[in-house]
């Protein structure tokens, strides 16, 4: 089996693709950085360390890269049996004209062997995003064999991926936490599931895709921003202050507390879940930024977002929701001279005042008691 990843960053290499590449599948990644590149073709390898109680050095074997925007890229696509990406949600848009030109040429190849393509991104429903963008860079007589012989399969992925140490010389070198989670959507294949170990098929994504949107995304966000309001450099710091941890564990309750009314988890064990991630978050080997994982705050105050989805969730079955707006209210203040999204949501908030520039920015009525509250909390925070 060959696999096309997209996206030889560190989730790429430290997820992902060591997942496929520990499965025996010859694996091209495809990326722009030409270090990155030409340091994988020279020397078909890298090492992953895997950090936490049981630390260790995985090497990742049999791996090569193209570039992702040449023509040995849409060469691939025509051949793979399973392509899958790890791009950022706002890149998937500009690779999807290659990847349409590749599906064009597969058919003009006559190979109908099943494609399936995964999107394994932080985003609800990535894959099917991808697909509309590719099936807009698609000539309108191929969309129906594309449709018959690809399968567009949505995924939901967790796992943390700080950036690499300070002092690392090693441009390929990545560092991941041992826990990891990839949960694909079984019905949306084509052909036979292939077998990789670490993915697993569900015919009920949603929920998942749901559990770790309201729960890692929501808390890892939160700890971030209340962690800078704090004064904190990373997580770890900002989740070992006991008032950040009680505002963060509060906001996966009301969260969780959605979830269990909309897909029926159980209790005890959802508990048992927000718990483990609070852990995940201390753990002391990941040196992970508050700056970082609270970047993009536009995106993050989305409605379809880690901070507002919940809380729509929670207006929907009349739940409490005090501590995710206090989460809403510490992403208003986020800054960052290195975010060009924060340098925005700075420019809206002067430009329209805060209640009105939470209203565009997630979709929440102006004039509705969630705004109101959210920058009732803002107001007070310095």
């Amino acid at each position: 089996m060959k696999a096309l990843h997209f996206g030889a960053g560190n989730i790429g290499r430290g997820f992902i693709g060591k997942l496929l590449a520990d499965a025996h599948i010859e694996l091209v990644f495809a990326d722009v950085n030409q270090a990155v590149l030409d340091a994988l073709n020279s020397r078909k390898s890298y090492n992953v360390n895997v950090v936490g109680e049981q630390a260790s050095v995985e090497p990742v074997t049999n791996v090569s890269a193209v570039n992702s925007t040449g023509q040995d890229a849409i060469n691939l696509i025509a051949e793979v049996d399973l392509m899958t990406t790890a791009v950022g949600p706002t890149v998937l848009e500009k690779i999807a004209p290659n990847v349409a030109k590749g599906l064009v040429l597969r058919h003009q190849q006559g190979n109908t062997k099943p494609l399936n393509i995964i999107a394994c991104e932080n985003m609800v429903r990535g894959t099917s995003q991808f697909k509309q963008h590719v099936f807009n860079a698609l000539p309108e007589e191929e969309k129906a064999w594309v449709e018959a012989n690809v399968g567009f399969v949505d995924s939901a992925v967790d796992r943390i991926v700080p950036p690499a140490a300070a002092g690392s010389t090693d441009i390929l070198e990545v560092t991941v936490e041992t826990f990891s989670e990839w949960i694909v959507d079984k019905t949306q294949f084509k052909g036979p599931l292939p077998q990789i170990a670490g993915m697993e098929p569900t015919d009920n994504l949603m929920a998942f895709v749901e559990r770790k949107l309201f729960t890692l995304n929501t808390g890892h966000a939160i700890t971030a921003y209340l962690g800078q309001q704090g004064g904190h450099a990373t997580i770890r710091d900002a989740i070992l202050d006991e008032k950040v941890r009680l505002v963060v564990r509060g906001a996966m309750n009301e969260s969780g507390d959605v979830l269990i009314k909309r897909y029926g988890f159980d209790a005890s064990k959802h508990a048992a879940y927000i718990e483990k991630i609070l852990s995940r978050f201390e753990n002391p080997y990941l040196h992970d930024d508050v700056e970082r994982v609270g970047r993009q705050p536009l995106r993050k105050l989305g409605a379809g977002d880690r901070l507002v989805k919940p809380l729509l969730g929670t207006l929907e079955y009349n739940l409490p929701y005090a501590n995710l707006v206090i989460g809403i209210a510490a992403a208003m203040r986020y800054r960052s001279e290195q975010d060009p999204q924060a340098q925005e949501w700075v420019a809206l908030l002067e430009e329209l005042g805060p209640k009105a520039a939470l209203a565009q920015v997630s979709g929440l009525p102006v004039d509705g008691d969630v705004v109101a509250e959210a920058v009732s909390v803002y107001e007070k925070m310095h």
